[in-house]
């Protein structure tokens, strides 16, 4: 036997006789990396997951498995991940909602600005508001004029508390409008019931509908971002049709758990930049209609405290509970 026998659990010093164990924790690296997702297979954030782990493997030279750790909207997760050992051997890949909304809305067994540590942005997704494509509306405009008018409209999002429901909060606040949100228990159900014309309007981010919009099966109205989309040119945004304010980036970010080394951090950082801007990695996420975006962990940070901030301050001016 060698007189060194390394493991995850201690470095033994010496033959058999006498051996001295010393423990590994503090610089042991895992052979295996969890990346936790805080919803069930099948969605944005899991296909975001599943489309960089076997990249991001290679270049942390450490393997990458996908766990889905679903509810709560997203924080279950987040809370399994604040608890994990800051080794790099547990990170969670979150939605904005999980991280900075949520905190506003429930009783949370961690905080995220303070029990977690910001590793990296990963994509952005802009938000869309759609109708049925037999609806009268062609332009957000003309919705917001219907609700000005006083017809009652229903606005769908994929749960109470997400980015998506609270764009439509700012719709509200923007245009002076009061359109009823309809919270839903994920994107399927939704959209299923604006196809069935149940409800006047769904707003969600592209990737979960990008089959939708290119077979022309929804209309599209408004985008929440500065500038159109490059897979879909023809959809204005808000902006553009004279509505000004209607920012809502649900971005998907990277966390470790709290007192995690910064040297650790920032190898991670770098790893999962270099997977980002990968070619194949960025076709597939560019295609799905995600933008690679990948940050320093002290950019994260300041993100994250930034639409905590933005967010926190829309819920208790418009009075909004989780649903």
């Amino acid at each position: 036997m060698s007189p060194f026998n390394l493991s995850r659990r201690a470095f033994t010093l010496g033959a058999a006789a006498g051996a001295i164990a010393f423990p590994l924790r503090s610089f042991a690296r895992p052979d295996v990396l969890r990346l936790v997702v805080g919803f069930p297979p099948g969605g944005t954030l899991d296909f975001v997951a599943r489309t960089i782990a076997q990249q991001f493997s290679h270049e942390l030279q450490q393997q990458v498995i996908v766990e889905n750790k679903g509810g709560a909207n997203g924080v279950i997760g987040g809370e399994f991940v604040s608890r994990a050992t800051p080794d790099m051997g547990t990170l969670w890949l979150s939605s904005v909602g999980a991280v900075a909304i949520s905190r506003h809305l429930q009783k949370m067994t961690f905080d995220p600005l303070t029990d977690v540590t910001p590793v990296s942005l990963v994509v952005r997704n802009v938000e869309v508001l759609l109708v049925n494509v037999n609806a009268p509306y062609n332009t957000a405009t003309e919705l917001v004029a219907a609700a000005r008018s006083g017809k009652p409209l229903t606005i769908a999002s994929p749960g109470s508390g997400s980015v998506p429901h609270l764009a439509l909060e700012l719709l509200n606040h923007v245009a002076g409008t009061k359109m009823l949100h309809v919270p839903y228990r994920g994107g399927g159900p939704a959209v299923n019931d604006l196809m069935a014309g149940h409800v006047d309007g769904y707003f969600t981010d592209i990737p979960g509908v990008i089959g939708l919009l290119k077979s022309g099966r929804v209309k599209p109205i408004g985008l929440t971002a500065e500038d159109r989309h490059p897979l879909f040119p023809d959809i204005k945004t808000f902006k553009e049709q004279g509505i000004a304010g209607i920012d809502a980036d649900n971005w998907n970010g990277l966390f470790a758990p709290k007192d995690s080394k910064p040297e650790d951090v920032a190898r991670v950082s770098d790893a999962l930049r270099r997977t980002l801007e990968t070619p194949s990695v960025k076709a597939a996420l560019d295609v799905s209609g995600a933008k690679p975006a990948p940050s320093s962990p002290a950019e994260m940070a300041a993100l994250l405290k930034q639409d905590s901030a933005k967010w926190g301050k829309l819920i208790r001016e418009r009075g909004i509970t989780a649903d």
